[in-house]
């Protein structure tokens, strides 16, 4: 437990960043809050902002609001975020219109061979007129403008949908490639001094650039999903990677008007909130009525159980996989004991052997005893503590469970499984002169992938149980894409590396992927829903090799690998509309008042609240929740679009479960026309043992040509 609590902090002060939530302070001085008031009134007199000020001028009673006022929503929904007291949120939260005030907390960030690993291969068939009509709006630390993954050689006009601008900051020039530029908070400048935007955006829709390498560890070509659409940024996260919620509310808003078609956000909290406590989950659902699918990473909180943030059922949740490239690092000891490990080492040895010695890591390092050597830990996490010591390398003891992430290290390292640690270790105590040489990493083909890392988030969903959570898989493991060179790729201090393209892992990497395929399948289907694309890339997903050993499940993985080809010809969707979501939302608890607000409609929920229902909304997958040893009988009711064949019959495929009857009525559906649709319900009855926490299936759709796959998950619960 403490190796794993001990990875869990260090991967997070690597690519999250440590926590530093502002607290609810009730003194007068106040902390930043965001007032939530549901979509824009129609009326053409409204003015938000005037009514902003008014509302915050009533709380502070004659003060000068000026710099207690920090921006408004006015653009695509209703809000604004101020500094106030516990008292004068409480005042704000009571006035009418006002449907949650929440605080401004800071959110965290979360090739190319893995397109090729998908099934993307660089010659694959596109519709190039549209594809180069859509906008991908990356919510992220920014971009580096000038990087060969966004120049624009070639393109067209900017499209004419376009509505937003370049306000990048002095020294930045948009181009046709990349046609808008934002930033919210850090200074007026958009250009990315991380590398995290500039690495997700080029994965999404980066052009393809030849030769590119990283320290010749891979050599190749480099390319997003969707090459020919253009990119607009919105820089929401400062050099101290810390995103604010009220610059995430702010972004969504611009990116809704400026007319972006898919949004993509590798950004997140530490946990799971309530849908009106989550800026992402309010702006991806007026994303979501605006026609535009917001994919977001799950979270890299993984392997623990529901520790997955993206958790609305409006929004893409991708948990991150490894690709069939996979990086290792030998270790060669004096005796002439070869080890393997797992690194990104740069670094030549040239057959220098270093000596060894052990490192209480966690206590710590006596620079004397350390310096010019290569130091044992314990466990994984303080190679900046052994790099500022002096050290030539670090071998450090990783749990064999969590020895799946290859990191970019500053100096030459390598992660060894707990057995292998303890040879080094009995070696280095029985040997006079111990010594080692670590060798520069290199590939190998992992016929082991897809499989989910070890840090990627699980379900299931701890807001709404009902609707599995993560949704589809992507690569999320050793990605080589754009970076900037104004940070180290080690993403350490005191690593002057500079490259233009990097290695990155991370459920931050595996969500553009599905950025890029959504935006992918929208070139070919423009007029589609958020909801069609999403259905259309989760039925058909690839299984996972390997599925059945996570103890989560499809809670790790969701749907499966997507799959980009077939995405573009699923068969048949399950489409979800706004007012689907809303009645979802009543069911969920949410009053008359809240969804009126939200929606922007005058209509009510239909019938009382009832959290049974919740399971109804017409999801691409089912998610049963039982206790042991008690019978249980539950219907699902969903509704299939024909988008295949006019003409076709899909036969209902069912895999059995012991001890559970699933039944599909009815188990044939006949179309006779494209956009025809047919309802069925889903029947599971039956009483399972507590020897598993879960129990998966599947239900397909099959007309012999297209396969449209639902998984089935019974969860057990106390």
């Amino acid at each position: 437990m403490a190796k794993h609590n001990v990875f869990q902090l260090f991967f997070a002060s690597l690519v999250l960043a440590s926590m530093s939530f502002l607290a609810c302070d009730a003194t007068q001085i106040g902390n930043e809050y965001i007032v939530y008031m549901g979509s824009l009134p129609k009326e053409e007199s409204y003015s938000p902002t005037s009514h902003h000020l008014n509302m915050l001028q009533q709380v502070f009673d004659g003060v000068d609001i000026k710099n207690l006022f920090i921006r408004s929503y006015k653009r695509s929904f209703n809000g604004f975020a101020a500094i106030l007291n516990h008292q004068q949120r409480e005042k704000v939260l009571s006035m009418k219109g006002v449907v949650s005030v929440f605080p401004n907390e800071n959110f965290h960030i979360q090739t190319i061979r893995s397109w090729d690993f998908l099934g993307f291969p660089q010659k694959i068939k596109r519709n190039s007129i549209i594809e180069t009509d859509l906008i991908v709006g990356v919510i992220d630390t920014g971009v580096w403008p000038e990087s060969e993954s966004f120049n624009d050689k070639g393109f067209g006009p900017i499209p004419k949908k376009w509505k937003g601008v370049c306000k990048g900051g002095s020294n930045f020039t948009c181009n046709k490639k990349l046609i808008g530029a934002r930033s919210y908070g850090d200074g007026d400048s958009a250009r990315d001094t991380i590398g995290h935007g500039t690495h997700t955006s080029s994965t999404a829709a980066g052009r393809e650039v030849h030769g590119v390498s990283f320290f010749d560890l891979v050599k190749g070509t480099v390319r997003g999903g969707v090459p020919s659409s253009r990119i607009a940024i919105y820089k929401i996260c400062g050099a101290d990677e810390m995103c604010s919620g009220s610059g995430i509310l702010g972004a969504f808003d611009d990116a809704i008007a400026d007319g972006v078609d898919i949004i993509s956000l590798s950004i997140g909290g530490p946990n799971a909130k309530d849908f009106l406590d989550d800026p992402i989950a309010i702006g991806s659902f007026h994303a979501m009525e605006n026609g535009i699918l917001t994919s977001q990473s799950a979270g890299n909180f993984g392997p623990g159980v529901s520790t997955i943030i993206s958790v609305a059922p409006w929004l893409f949740s991708v948990a991150a996989t490894t690709i069939d490239r996979k990086f290792i690092s030998k270790l060669i000891l004096g005796n002439g004991k070869s080890l393997i490990g797992s690194s990104v080492n740069t670094f030549h040895s040239n057959g220098t052997k270093i000596p060894i010695v052990k490192g209480t890591c966690s206590v710590g390092l006596d620079k004397t005893l350390v310096e010019g050597k290569i130091v044992l830990c314990e466990s994984r996490g303080f190679e900046d503590k052994v790099f500022h010591s002096g050290a030539y390398g670090i071998v450090s003891n990783v749990e064999e469970s969590l020895n799946d992430v290859a990191f970019v290290s500053e100096m030459p390292s390598t992660n060894l499984n707990s057995k292998d640690f303890d040879l080094v270790q009995s070696y280095a105590e029985s040997d006079r002169y111990p010594e080692a040489e670590i060798l520069k990493s290199e590939t190998f083909h992992d016929t082991t992938a897809p499989s989910v890392i070890s840090f990627s988030s699980r379900g299931p969903n701890s807001v709404v149980p009902d609707i599995m959570k993560p949704d589809i898989s992507a690569p999320g493991m050793s990605i080589l894409a754009a970076f900037s060179p104004l940070s180290p790729p080690s993403f350490r201090v005191g690593d002057t590396r500079k490259v233009s393209y990097s290695i990155n892992f991370g459920t931050s990497v595996a969500c553009p992927h599905i950025t890029g395929i959504a935006a992918y399948v929208k070139s070919f289907h423009p007029d589609w829903s958020p909801a069609a694309i999403k259905s259309a890339i989760m039925t058909t997903a690839k299984p996972m090799n390997g599925s059945y050993n996570d103890l989560a499940g499809e809670f790790s993985y969701g749907s499966g690998n997507a799959n980009p080809q077939l995405a573009v010809h699923p068969g048949l969707i399950y489409n979800i509309t706004k007012d689907d979501y809303v009645q979802m939302l009543c069911n969920y608890g949410y009053d008359d008042k809240k969804i009126k607000q939200i929606s922007g409609e005058n209509s009510s929920c239909r019938g009382t609240s009832n959290p049974t229902l919740v399971k109804d909304l017409n999801y691409p997958a089912l998610v049963i929740h039982v206790v042991p040893q008690k019978p249980f009988n539950i219907k699902f009711p969903r509704t299939v679009t024909n988008v295949g064949s006019p003409n076709a019959t899909y036969k209902a495929i069912v895999t059995p479960i012991p001890n559970v009857k699933i039944t599909v009525e009815p188990n044939l559906l006949s179309f006779k026309s494209l956009e025809e649709t047919h309802s069925f319900v889903v029947t599971v009855i039956g009483s399972v043992g507590s020897s598993q926490t879960l129990f998966s299936s599947s239900l397909v759709w099959s007309d012999g040509t297209h396969n449209v796959k639902s998984p089935i998950i019974i969860q057990l619960t106390s």
